[in-house]
């Protein structure tokens, strides 16, 4: 069975930073992209940044320049470094990886920033 795993959310103050981990865990054939996605309460679902296989990434105009994406393919995992964090951050961060055949995503994370 397939699980992402994620971690590093919490708390932070507006300006600060954060780090977000992802780890795929179980069988998939292969791991083509991977991203973060945010839900904030009364939104729909935003990407925020993907990251593909041979590392091409693409960010959400809102969080160019603060938001890096990353991925390490031997340990199966994508990470969101989280910079100058904003008060219209705070959601609920998923990652989510694509493999072959289907996509799987991760139970969420909270982060919240505050002002």
């Amino acid at each position: 069975q397939v699980q992402l795993v994620e971690s590093g959310g919490g708390l932070v103050q507006a300006g600060g930073s954060l780090r977000l981990s992802c780890v795929v865990s179980g069988t998939i054939f292969r791991i083509n992209g991977m991203g973060w996605y945010r839900q904030a309460p009364g939104k729909q679902r935003e990407s925020v940044a993907t990251i593909t296989s041979d590392g091409t990434t693409n960010y959400a105009d809102s969080v160019k320049g603060r938001f890096t994406i990353s991925r390490d393919n031997a340990k199966r995992g994508v990470y969101l470094q989280m910079n100058s964090v904003k008060v219209e951050d705070t959601a609920v961060y998923y990652c989510k990886a694509d493999g072959a055949y289907a996509s799987y995503w991760g139970q969420g994370t909270q982060v919240t920033v505050s002002s």
